[in-house]
């Protein structure tokens, strides 16, 4: 069984290790505990590994994060990876800092990287799980806030936050959504 884990970001020196682009980081840090390297391939950056008899194909787009739903499209279609093996992490202003949920469908919630998923595939019926970021920024200031780096505090924490991430990640594919959505979803 395959599963595609696509983690959302923006490509761009400028953008790396910001709140938006939670999604590289998560499946880089995966990608690392795993020991598997990223390779650059068609729309996207892509590593591979096994467990417990699974594959999972971590993608990191190339399209930016507006154009997700093209290289999510193409890595479904390469891989023959079916929806319910898809799994598309993002950060979230909805959620304090740190909190993780895994969806099994939902709105965009004014993500556009959801919103291009949704407008590829035609509908939202796939899994995301999403990373809270927090809303603590001044009226006016969300672009500025979301596009910022972490601070201090949360920058600490974000390992702690990442391993539960990855382990979230694992049981979506070996226990299914909604048993992972009743371990972990209330923590």
């Amino acid at each position: 069984m395959k599963y595609l884990i696509a983690g959302l970001g923006n490509i761009g020196s400028e953008y790396a290790h910001t709140r938006h682009n939670v999604g590289f980081d998560i499946v880089d840090a995966l990608a690392k505990a795993e020991g598997v390297p990223f390779e650059d391939e068609r729309y996207g950056m892509v590593a591979n590994f096994r467990h417990k008899g699974r594959v999972f194909i971590l993608l990191k787009p190339s399209t930016y994060m507006n154009l997700s739903g093209k290289a999510i499209n193409y890595w479904m279609k390469k891989e023959s990876v079916p929806i319910e093996n898809l799994l598309v992490i993002v950060d979230d202003l909805a959620l304090p800092f740190g909190v993780l949920r895994l969806k099994a469908k939902g709105s965009d919630a004014g993500h556009n990287g959801l919103k291009n998923i949704q407008e590829t595939f035609g509908h939202n019926q796939y899994a995301r799980l999403r990373f809270g970021i927090g809303d603590n920024f001044r009226k006016g200031h969300q672009v500025d806030y979301v596009l910022g780096r972490w601070d201090r505090l949360e920058e600490d924490t974000l390992p702690l936050r990442f391993d539960v991430a990855h382990e979230m990640i694992k049981s979506f594919a070996t226990i299914g959504t909604a048993r992972t959505m009743n371990l972990y979803n209330n923590k």
